[in-house]
């Protein structure tokens, strides 16, 4: 999740980076258990996993929240440190020791930037739904069906959906949290990360205490908006203007590709610029082309969150064909299934003329 701040140029944002450090001393179910017990393929989106906040962890807390989804079925009734212990032991299986070096250390930049910058919105730092967000995405939210969803949603070109998201006062909190981490920056000389490498401008919000707060975020709210239209096995982002006065900037989608047709022509009814309004949200699926035009005036505040898929990521490795989401591959797939049936009109009417004669 990160705050990204437009001065008259384009962003080209990269996902940020997430950890947590310490020791667990857990029981670990018996052996057989664990060896005949696999992961699903799928979350169990039913399921309520339990909370890992305040415990000393090498990974973010959300990374084994989001995990407990996966368990099989006799495990979710185990005692949190079981289940704490044998993800635990999954994550470090296949975690690279280059992956956990670079996670330690951003553990101890981020824990150095907590233990030293003073919030100065304390509330923002906890989930206040009532406060937070537009009473209609709320109720939308509370309903949680896709009508709902439907009926405060716009969706100007298949697969973006926009809709009013944030109150006013609290897009004011944020840009005023932001622009005090960022007072705090300047005054101690604190090198940060910024959300990418592109330019000295924007800050990573889970960087300064807001993880969990953006956490609850995107769980409990994109996520069942992902799964009422049915996106939530592939990766979305949502971008949100929080407003100050500029000119300029507005997002442009060219069509959602795969990897093989990513660079192919734009369709006419793929086509989208969209001008930002403060408070409303633009939600899209991540492999949408998309881009932002340069701000020519003003200063342009976004909230961005990459709502990353590990399933996703990983049924592309296998998948060849991927006409359910790709504009390309379902133009392909149409076009050859409209030559197939041709092909075999053809073969039944000279078929039906040698019978004929």
């Amino acid at each position: 999740m990160s705050f990204d701040v437009s001065r008259k140029e384009a962003q080209q944002p990269a996902p940020p980076t997430t950890g947590h450090n310490g020791n667990v001393v857990a029981v670990l179910p018996s052996m057989s258990t664990v060896t005949a017990n696999r992961l699903r393929l799928n979350p169990n989106t039913e399921h309520k996993p339990e909370s890992y906040e305040g415990l000393q962890l090498e990974f973010s807390p959300l990374l084994f929240s989001s995990l407990e989804r996966y368990l099989p079925p006799p495990m979710l009734s185990l005692p949190r440190d079981s289940k704490l212990h044998y993800m635990r032991d999954i994550i470090l299986r296949y975690s690279p020791d280059g992956e956990r070096i670079r996670v330690q250390r951003h553990r101890e930049y981020r824990q150095k930037i907590i233990s030293h910058y003073q919030p100065l919105h304390r509330e923002l730092y906890t989930m206040h739904a009532s406060n937070f967000f537009a009473p209609s995405f709320l109720k939308a939210i509370n309903e949680n069906k896709e009508e709902g969803f439907r009926s405060i949603m716009a969706e100007p070109t298949l697969g973006v959906f926009t809709f009013e998201m944030f109150q006013p006062r609290f897009c004011e909190l944020l840009l005023s949290e932001v622009e005090n981490f960022e007072k705090w920056v300047h005054e101690t000389k604190f090198r940060i990360m910024r959300p990418n490498t592109m330019n000295k401008f924007g800050a990573v919000l889970d960087d300064f205490g807001l993880e969990t707060m953006l956490g609850k975020l995107m769980e409990d709210f994109i996520r069942p908006i992902s799964k009422g239209f049915h996106v939530d096995d592939s990766e979305v982002t949502l971008n949100v203007c929080l407003g100050k006065q500029f000119s300029g900037g507005d997002l442009f989608f060219r069509g959602v590709r795969c990897d093989k047709h990513v660079n192919t022509e734009t369709q006419s009814d793929e086509i989208l610029d969209y001008s930002h309004v403060p408070g409303r949200a633009v939600l899209h699926h991540g492999r949408h082309r998309h881009g932002a035009r340069a701000t020519t005036s003003g200063q342009r505040f976004n909230l961005l969150l990459w709502c990353r898929s590990s399933v996703f990521r990983e049924l592309r490795k296998y998948q060849k064909d991927f006409s359910i989401w790709c504009g390309e591959c379902q133009r392909e797939k149409k076009e050859h299934q409209r030559v197939s049936i041709s092909a075999t009109k053809q073969e039944l009417l000279k078929r039906e003329g040698k019978s004929a004669t």
